[in-house]
């Protein structure tokens, strides 16, 4: 996988959880998704980004919208069930005139030393 304009990016990790409303709305299922970010984590909660395939077969990426997450030393969101495990963490998959749409949740860095510190925090785990 090619993320556009981002050389650097790691898969969010496997002890990551979420909360979901009981009903999901109109649009981006994930928008009303708040992920649960391990504490380890927390200083790269700004780097959480969806990313959406670009149309056509090649595996290209691009930024969608960032992920709305808290850390477990906060309250818990109102209204919302979980937390639940991340994977998988779709409940319906999202279509467009009968096409799915393929998305992924991803840490996405501008720096290589911000994803070197990242990837080995992941690998701690």
């Amino acid at each position: 996988m090619i993320v556009q304009d981002h050389p650097h990016f790691c898969n969010m990790p496997e002890d990551m959880r979420y909360y979901r409303p009981e009903h999901f709305g109109e649009g981006f299922i994930e928008k009303s998704m708040v992920f649960l970010l391990p504490e380890r984590l927390k200083k790269f909660r700004r780097n959480l980004w969806h990313v959406r395939r670009n149309p056509g077969d090649d595996a290209v990426y691009m930024p969608l919208f960032r992920v709305n997450c808290i850390l477990p030393s906060e309250p818990a969101p109102a209204g919302l069930q979980g937390p639940f495990d991340v994977y998988p963490f779709y409940t319906r998959t999202t279509k467009t005139r009968s096409r799915e749409l393929d998305y992924y949740v991803l840490f996405i860095f501008r720096d290589r030393m911000s994803w070197m510190r990242c990837k080995a925090l992941l690998e701690k785990s």
